[in-house]
């Protein structure tokens, strides 16, 4: 049985955490667990990660990788064939649609289909206003000068 996370409290009192709640209520509405095609997910650098799909029989005409914001979707259908009589079929022929989630700032690098494994290279790319950078200690001598108003007391006439 699976409940419903509810974050809309959280909305109310958070500033600035909208893109997490966001995908966690999202992750609360995930339609059922479908385990085909079979997939790893895997980081192979600091900033890189790798998806790996068996996907047995797809050619690279059968499939489609689509990425929009933070979202990686993969999906293939294989043309029906009708002229085929299967005394035993293990090998799934099924359309599939796979989503998957993706942190900003992490892009499609590229994708590759061989040995009936489709590799898609993923890479978090932070733009430069975002990588740590060192700020440099100026000494006291090079230090612009900030001049400051000081309030005078107002002075009121004797009547």
């Amino acid at each position: 049985m699976r409940t419903t996370l509810d974050v809309s409290p959280l909305f109310r009192s958070s500033i600035g955490f909208d893109q997490m709640l966001n995908a966690l209520e999202a992750a609360s509405r995930v339609e059922p667990f479908n385990d085909w095609p079979p997939y790893d997910i895997i980081k192979v650098g600091e900033d890189d990660y790798r998806i790996t799909m068996a996907l047995a029989g797809f050619a690279q005409s059968d499939l489609t990788i689509m990425q929009e914001q933070n979202l990686l979707i993969v999906s293939g259908q294989r043309p029906e064939d009708d002229d085929a009589r299967y005394l035993h079929r293990g090998i799934a022929n099924q359309a599939f649609r796979r989503r998957f989630e993706l942190a900003d700032h992490v892009k499609v690098v590229g994708a590759k289909l061989g040995n009936g494994l489709l590799i898609i290279d993923l890479k978090r790319e932070l733009p430069e206003a975002m990588k740590p950078r060192r700020i440099e200690i100026a000494t006291g001598a090079t230090l612009p000068k900030v001049e400051t108003k000081q309030s005078q007391p107002e002075t009121r006439a004797a009547a």
